[in-house]
């Protein structure tokens, strides 16, 4: 064999080599169902703040006990540990209004579908979207005890962004917690779009029973980390 030929076969194999040695340190399996399931768990159960929404259609769903006040839609803010804001759009006596509301560590505050003031909730009031990031009771209860029935539905690009799409069954306490207080008692199918890399929940529809017809829920998360900061509602104004 001639110098040159060996020069040639030397860098060809250094080549091959460099190239297989990159390829085993750069490819890396992506995350299963479960794998994402868990991170997502751990992600929303320490979120320090983010916005939401909830979209609600089908049979009427009540945020109060009597019956009076058809939860429509909720458009909202968090902030660790335990405060929340939303304007909740609700529907009473054929009309559609908004209603305001506040949370601040167990303490709830309405604006008086009427006068628009601030107001101590009522007795009976059961929206809460403060415990959905409960780390106790919260998604990231949800979304562990979910593992058992985990089903990869594969990567769905969504306005730019590529989600992966699982399919998972609530327990009936834990939709209790994620609808705010609004449904009780009732396992669910629930179908989550996470973000691979953060394990943020970005998106999540299931369908509850009320009575014997159906009610589609879809909640919606986004500017995680955002500077949010809430007080408590001014009573007087």
């Amino acid at each position: 064999m001639n110098m040159r030929l060996l020069v040639t076969f030397a860098l060809l194999a250094a080549g091959a080599s460099a190239c297989s040695s990159t390829d085993a340190t750069t490819t890396t399996a992506p995350p299963t169902a479960v794998q994402l399931l868990e991170a997502s768990a751990a992600t929303m159960g320490s979120v320090d703040t983010v916005q939401f929404s909830i979209l609600r259609g089908g049979e009427p769903v009540y945020i109060d006990t009597q019956g009076f006040l058809e939860f429509v839609s909720a458009t909202g803010r968090y902030a660790a540990p335990g405060a929340a804001e939303a304007l909740v759009t609700v529907s009473a006596l054929g009309l559609s209004t908004e209603v305001g509301a506040v949370v601040i560590e167990g303490d709830t505050w309405l604006t008086n579908p009427i006068t628009g003031l601030w107001e101590p909730t009522p007795p009976g009031y059961t929206f809460d979207p403060a415990t959905l990031f409960d780390p106790e009771v919260g998604f990231r209860a949800m979304l562990r005890e979910g593992i058992p029935t985990v089903e990869d539905l594969g990567d769905e690009l969504v306005e730019e962004e590529t989600f992966r799409h699982v399919r998972f069954t609530a327990a009936g306490p834990r939709v209790e917690v994620i609808t705010a207080g609004m449904v009780r008692g009732e396992d669910v199918l629930i179908d989550a779009w996470i973000e691979p890399v953060s394990g943020e929940l970005r998106r999540a529809t299931f369908p509850t029973t009320i009575g014997a017809l159906p009610t589609e829920w879809d909640l919606t998360f986004f500017d995680f980390g955002a500077d949010i900061t809430i007080t408590p509602p001014d009573l007087e104004g």
